[in-house]
C-alpha cells in the first residue's frame, strides 16, 4: 500500500487538504461490508467531529466498559492522529467487538453493509442513552456525561411528555416521517409521525433518486381487507394514506432496495436497475424546510450478481476531491465516475457496480428570508 498511498499523495500534490488522513482498512476475510460504511461515515465531517470530541471528553476508556462507541471513536482517532497522510489501518478492535455483540456478524457469509449500518446506528445511541440516564442518576457526573451524549437542548416537558433524549447521532442521521391518513367518507385527516436514521427507497428500472422519493410519497388507498378504522366515523371506511418527510435531516442516508425477494424462486435477486442519484438532491414535498437541498459525499457501492456473494466498496467525497475506497486500496477517482455507480440500464449487463447506501449532508442555503 505504500506504493498506492504515495501515489495518493503525489496525485493530490499541493491539493492535499491540511490535517485531513486517507486510510485503508485492512479486511478481515468478509468484512468489506464494515469498512465501506466505516469509510462514508468517517467523512461525514460532522459526526466524526461529534465522535472525536466524545473520544477527548472520555479519555478513561481504559476504566470504562469497552463497547462498540469506545471501539469506533477509538479507531476514529487512530487514522485523524497517525503521522503519515495516508496508509492502511487494521480496524481490528472494531470488528472484534462487532462479531462478540452480534452472531448475525460472526459468520463469514457475505455481510448486508445497510444492515450493518442501521445495527451501528441504533447500538451508538443506545450507549449514549444509558451514559446519560447513568449520569443522571449519578449527580457529579451528570453535567459532563449529558453534554456527551447530546449537545442537548433540556429535555424540556411537552405537555406532560418530556422529550426523549436527542444525542449527537440523532442530530445528524435522525429526520421525521409523517403517516396522513384520511378518512374518504369524512374526510378526517389522522397523522401519526415517526423517526427514521435512513430511508429505505423500492427501485425502479432507469428511474431516479427523485422518482424513488416521489413514489414513497405516493397515496395509496386503503380499501377491500385494508379499510381503516376512523375514530371519527367509529367504524371501517375507504381511505388514502399517504408518507411524507415532515423534518429533513442533517444527514440524508438513502438505501436503494436492491435485494428483492421473488416468490417464483424462492430467493432474493439483485435489481441492478439503473437508478440515477444527482450529485445536488433537492427534497420537494416536505412537509417543513420546504426545498431542503443536499450534496451527495459519500455511496457505498455493492460489487456482484447476486445477494449472496459479491464485495463492497466506497466512493467518497473530501474536500472537493473524489475518493475510491476499496479495504486496503485508496485512489483519486474524477468526479464524473460517480455515474458508471447508476446501475445497469439492460437486465444482463458486465457491470455489477451498483450504489447500494447513498450519503446526502444538508447544504445550508444561507438567507432563507
Amino acid at each position: 500500500m505504500g506504493a498506492a498511498g504515495s501515489k495518493l499523495e503525489k496525485a493530490l500534490g499541493d491539493q492535499f487538504p491540511e490535517g485531513e488522513r486517507y486510510f485503508g482498512l485492512e479486511n478481515f476475510g468478509n468484512t468489506c461490508y464494515c469498512n465501506s460504511v466505516l469509510q462514508a461515515l468517517y467523512f461525514c465531517v460532522p459526526f466524526r467531529e461529534q465522535l472525536l470530541e466524545y473520544y477527548s471528553n472520555n479519555k478513561s476508556f481504559a476504566d470504562a466498559e469497552e463497547n462498540l462507541l469506545t471501539c469506533l471513536a477509538d479507531l476514529f482517532t487512530q487514522i485523524s492522529s497517525q503521522k503519515k497522510k495516508t496508509g492502511v489501518i487494521a480496524p481490528k478492535r472494531f470488528v472484534q467487538r462487532l462479531k462478540k455483540q452480534n452472531e448475525i456478524f460472526r459468520s463469514y457469509m457475505h455481510q448486508d453493509a445497510h444492515e450493518f449500518l442501521n445495527y451501528l446506528l441504533n447500538e451508538l445511541v443506545d450507549i449514549l442513552e444509558k451514559e446519560s440516564h447513568a449520569a443522571k442518576s449519578d449527580p457529579e457526573s451528570s453535567s459532563s456525561s449529558e453534554q456527551i451524549a447530546n449537545g442537548l437542548k433540556s429535555g424540556h416537558t411537552n405537555g406532560h411528555m418530556r422529550e426523549p433524549l436527542v444525542t449527537w447521532v440523532h442530530k445528524n442521521f435522525q429526520g421525521i416521517l409523517t403517516n396522513e391518513t384520511r378518512c374518504l367518507r369524512c374526510e378526517t385527516v389522522t397523522a401519526r409521525d415517526e423517526t427514521f436514521l435512513d430511508l429505505s427507497l423500492d427501485i425502479e428500472q432507469n428511474s431516479s433518486i427523485t422518482s424513488c422519493l416521489k413514489n414513497f410519497s405516493s397515496t395509496e388507498t386503503l380499501n377491500a381487507e385494508d379499510k381503516f378504522f376512523c375514530d371519527k366515523c367509529c367504524s371501517l371506511q375507504e381511505a388514502q394514506k399517504r408518507m411524507k418527510i415532515k423534518k429533513p435531516p442533517q444527514i440524508l442516508v438513502i438505501h436503494l432496495k436492491r435485494f428483492k425477494y421473488i416468490e417464483q424462486l424462492g430467493r432474493y435477486k439483485k435489481l441492478s436497475y439503473r437508478v440515477v442519484f444527482p450529485l445536488e438532491l433537492k427534497l420537494s414535498n416536505t412537509v417543513e424546510d420546504a426545498d431542503a437541498e443536499y450534496s451527495l459525499f459519500g455511496v457505498v457501492v455493492h460489487v456482484g450478481s447476486g445477494p449472496n456473494h459479491g464485495h463492497y466498496v466506497s466512493l467518497v467525497k473530501s474536500h472537493n476531491h473524489w475518493l475510491f475506497f476499496d479495504d486496503e486500496n485508496v485512489e483519486m477517482i474524477d468526479e464524473s465516475a460517480v455515474q458508471t455507480f447508476f446501475g445497469s440500464a439492460q437486465e444482463y449487463s458486465s457491470n455489477t457496480d451498483h450504489g447500494y447506501i447513498l450519503f446526502y449532508e444538508r447544504v445550508d442555503t444561507g438567507n432563507t428570508s
